[in-house]
Order: structure tokens, then sequence, then C-alpha cells
């Protein structure tokens, strides 16, 4: 019996419900429901769900970017973000999506798709340190 990944099957949600009125999305989400209960998959909702909002996302020109740091960004430091990974992935819609996460020490910890950029202190303090042990 062959495995139906996560992807392919928020590729085919997405297929079935694009440009479908409300009305007609209904009936289809009904559908995909008692199909992830009948193959045991409701618990891969999530993942699925977010594999689908990834894909809706791309089709829209958009990128989702997570960015993580000790405290609230300013609205200048979002702005320099953006404009950015504006140059980086062109003309397409850049969504910051903050989250605070008190191991930082400082810095940015930026994710992206699958692509992590790493700008926090404890990672350049790492560096410094890896570049000192192998000056010795």
């Amino acid at each position: 019996m062959a495995t139906i990944s996560n992807n392919a099957i928020a590729q085919a949600i997405y297929i079935a419900l694009k440009d479908k009125k409300v009305g007609e999305q209904s009936p289809i989400l009904k559908q995909v429901v008692q199909f992830l209960a009948r193959k045991r998959l409701l618990s891969k909702a999530p993942d699925i769900l977010a594999r689908l909002s990834k894909i809706i996302n791309e089709d829209e020109g958009k990128i989702l970017v997570k960015v993580s740091s000790i405290e609230k960004m300013s609205e200048a430091t979002k702005k320099e973000i953006s404009h950015g990974l504006a140059k980086r992935y062109g003309d397409r819609t850049i969504i910051l999506e903050e989250h605070i996460d008190d191991k930082l020490l400082g810095g940015y910890k930026v994710e992206v798709s699958d692509e992590v950029l790493d700008l926090s202190i404890k990672n350049r303090m790492a560096k410094l340190q890896e570049h000192l042990i192998k000056s010795a």
C-alpha cells in the first residue's frame, strides 16, 4: 500500500479548493476530513495545514518569515529586515511573523521556508570561539 505524503495531500486540497466560492468549498472540506479520518491521518492535520499555507503563500507571491528575538522588534527593525529580504527574494510580499524567544541572548534568528539565518549573539559567540580555537 502506497503512502501519501502530507505535501501531496496539501497540494490536492489546494487544487480542489482553488478558484471555488465559499459555498462550494464546504462540501469539499467535509470530504477531505472524511478522507483523513478513513486513512487515520487526522493527527497529521497540523502539518498538512502548514504545508497548505506554504503552497497558498507561494502561489500568491508571499513569503512567510519567522523572526525570533529576545524582545519585541521596533517598526524600524521590521522595515530593515523586510527590505533586506525583499532584495533577496524579489518582488514577493514579505509577511513577518514575530516570535519572542527567551533563549536568545540578543540578535535575531530569521527563518524563511527551510532556510535559517542565525544572527543571534549566541551564534556569533560560538563562531568566534570556533575561530579562536582553530587559530590557536
